[in-house]
C-alpha cells in the first residue's frame, strides 16, 4: 500500500518590509486563517489515506475473486465458451482450450460455430441459437471438431448475458462431451447389475443355508428309522433261515412224506417257491436300507457347515458319492464312466468340492438329455503338484457365444424354471477359494469338457 507524504506547516512570517498584505484585520487574524488552511489540507490528506485503504482493500478483494473465479474455470472438466451477441468468442475455460488444441488467446474473436464439425452443423447451431436467443438451449447435442481432427458428441447448453436493463450482451456456451456421459451411464448401470447380482447371490445364500438346515433335519430325522429297518432286516434275515432249516426238517419226517393233506397244503401254500424268493427279498431290502443310508449320510456331509480350517479331502470318494447322488435320481439311458487313479486328494471343504462336482455332473445330465444314451467320463490325473478332473460328455457342445459367459451369474441356456444360472457362478468361486481353476470348452470329439483343477494335498 503506497503512503502519501504528508506536507510540512511551517508558518514563516513575512519579512519587515515586504510588500505582502496580511489579510484585513491584523497580523492575529492573517496566522488564523493560515492555521485553518493547514486543518484543513490535514482533513483532506486522512480523506485520502482512508480511500486509499479501501481502494487496495477493494483491489485485494477483486483479485482474490478473479483468482478463485480463473481456479474454478481451470478446473471444470466441461468446455466453457463466453461469447458477444454476434458470436464471436470473448473468452474460453482452459478445457475448451485442450479440446480445441487451440489457446484461448488464438481462439478469443474468431466465431463459435467454426467449433462446430460441418456446415449443416454449423447451420444447425446458427438457427438454433438464433431462434433461443432469449430464452437458452438446453442439452442439445451436437457435433464439434476437436483438436485432433475428430468428431465428437458434445451435449451443448446455451445462456444468454443480459445486462441490466435487459439488453442482450451475448452468451455463455457449456458443453460436456456424450461419451463422458455414456462411460458415466454404463459406469452407474455396471454398479447397478452388480448390486442386483450380489443381492441375487445373498438370496441365493440364505436359501442354501436354509435348504441346508431342513436337509440336515431331515437326514437326522431319517437316520433312526433306517437303523431300525437295518437291525429288522438282519434279524429277519436269521429268521427266515431257521424256519428253512425247520421247514426242511418237517418235511422231511417219515409222517410228513406219507400224508397227502400236507403235501397238498404246502403246493396251494407254495411254500418252496415261498422258501426261494426270502432270500432275494432280504437282500433287496437290506441293499435298499444301505443305499438310503448312504444318501442320508451324503446329506448330512452336504448339510454340514464347513470348517473354518481347511481339512484333508479324498477326491475319490467325493466325485464317487457325488455320481452316485446324480446319477440315482437321472435318466435310466444316462451313465458316468470313472477314469481316477487312487489317492486324489486336496485340502479344503468337502459339502463345497461335493457341491461342484455334482453341479458338473448334474449339468453334463441335462445336456445329454435329448440322446438315446448320454454318456459322462470323468477323468483325473496329477501333474505338476495339482490335481485335475476331466468332466466330458457326448452332448452337442457349447455354442461359442456362450463360452466366454458361462460363469456369469445368472447366465443360463436352459429354459425358464429349470435353471437360476448360478450353479457354474458358485462353483467358479468355490474352486477360486480353494486356490484352484475351473475352465470350459468343446471336446475334439463333441461335447462339452470341464477342467477341474485343484493344489495337490502335500505328503
Amino acid at each position: 500500500m503506497t503512503t502519501m507524504a504528508r506536507p510540512t506547516s511551517t508558518i514563516v512570517p513575512p519579512a519587515s518590509g515586504a510588500g505582502t498584505a496580511l489579510p484585513e484585520g491584523g497580523g492575529a487574524l492573517g496566522e488564523q486563517a493560515w492555521i485553518e488552511v493547514i486543518r484543513k489540507m490535514d482533513e483532506v490528506y486522512n480523506d485520502l489515506l482512508q480511500y486509499e485503504v479501501a481502494l487496495e482493500q477493494k483491489n485485494a478483494a477483486l483479485e482474490e475473486s478473479h483468482q478463485f473465479i480463473e481456479s474454478v474455470l481451470a478446473s471444470m472438466s466441461d468446455i466453457l465458451i463466453v461469447c458477444d451477441r454476434h458470436g464471436a468468442i470473448e473468452e474460453v475455460n482452459p478445457s475448451l482450450s485442450r479440446f480445441a488444441g487451440r489457446p484461448a488467446a488464438e481462439l478469443a474473436g474468431t466465431p463459435v460455430f467454426a467449433l462446430f464439425a460441418g456446415e449443416s452443423e454449423q447451420a444447425r447451431a446458427h438457427e438454433l441459437f438464433a431462434a433461443r436467443a432469449r430464452e437458452g438451449v438446453h442439452d442439445s447435442e451436437f457435433f464439434l471438431r476437436a483438436g485432433d481432427g475428430s468428431v465428437v458428441p458434445v451435449s451443448i447448453n446455451c445462456t444468454p448475458r443480459v445486462t441490466q436493463t435487459g439488453k442482450l450482451m451475448g452468451m455463455v456456451v457449456t458443453g460436456r462431451p456424450v461419451g463422458e456421459l455414456r462411460r458415466a451411464y454404463h459406469a452407474l448401470r455396471q454398479a447397478h447389475d452388480d448390486l442386483k447380482r450380489t443381492q441375487g447371490q445373498l438370496l441365493h445364500a440364505e436359501k442354501m443355508v436354509s435348504l441346508g438346515r431342513l436337509v440336515a433335519g431331515v437326514a437326522h430325522e431319517l437316520n433312526n428309522p433306517i437303523s431300525f429297518v437295518l437291525g429288522n432286516v438282519l434279524s429277519l434275515r436269521r429268521y427266515a433261515e431257521r424256519l428253512g432249516n425247520y421247514l426242511a426238517a418237517v418235511h422231511a419226517s417219515p409222517a410228513a412224506r406219507g400224508d397227502q393233506t400236507l403235501a397238498a397244503l404246502r403246493s396251494e401254500l407254495r411254500i418252496d417257491r415261498l422258501l426261494a424268493d426270502m432270500g432275494p427279498l432280504i437282500d433287496g431290502m437290506s441293499e435298499g436300507a444301505e443305499r438310503t443310508r448312504d444318501i442320508v449320510d451324503a446329506l448330512k456331509r452336504f448339510s454340514a457347515v464347513d470348517k473354518a480350517t481347511p481339512e484333508r479331502v479324498d477326491l475319490n470318494e467325493v466325485v464317487e458319492r457325488s455320481v452316485r447322488w446324480v446319477v440315482q435320481s437321472a435318466p435310466q439311458r444316462f451313465s458316468v464312466d470313472l477314469e481316477l487313479p487312487p489317492g486324489l486328494s486336496c485340502r479344503g471343504s468337502s459339502g463345497q468340492l461335493q457341491q461342484v462336482v455334482m453341479n458338473l455332473v448334474q449339468n453334463a445330465s441335462d445336456a445329454t438329455a435329448g440322446l438315446p444314451a448320454g454318456r459322462l467320463l470323468i477323468a483325473g490325473e496329477v501333474a505338476g503338484g495339482r490335481v485335475s478332473l476331466r468332466f466330458t460328455d457326448n452332448g452337442p457342445g457349447i455354442p461359442d457365444a456362450h463360452l466366454g459367459r458361462l460363469f456369469e451369474p445368472f447366465f443360463t441356456t436352459k429354459p425358464v424354471g429349470q435353471g437360476t444360472g448360478l450353479g457354474l457362478s458358485i462353483s467358479y468361486g468355490i474352486v477360486d477359494r480353494h486356490g484352484g481353476s475351473l475352465t470350459a470348452a468343446n471336446a475334439p470329439d463333441g461335447g462339452a469338457e470341464f477342467v477341474l483343477a485343484l493344489p495337490l494335498e502335500s505328503s
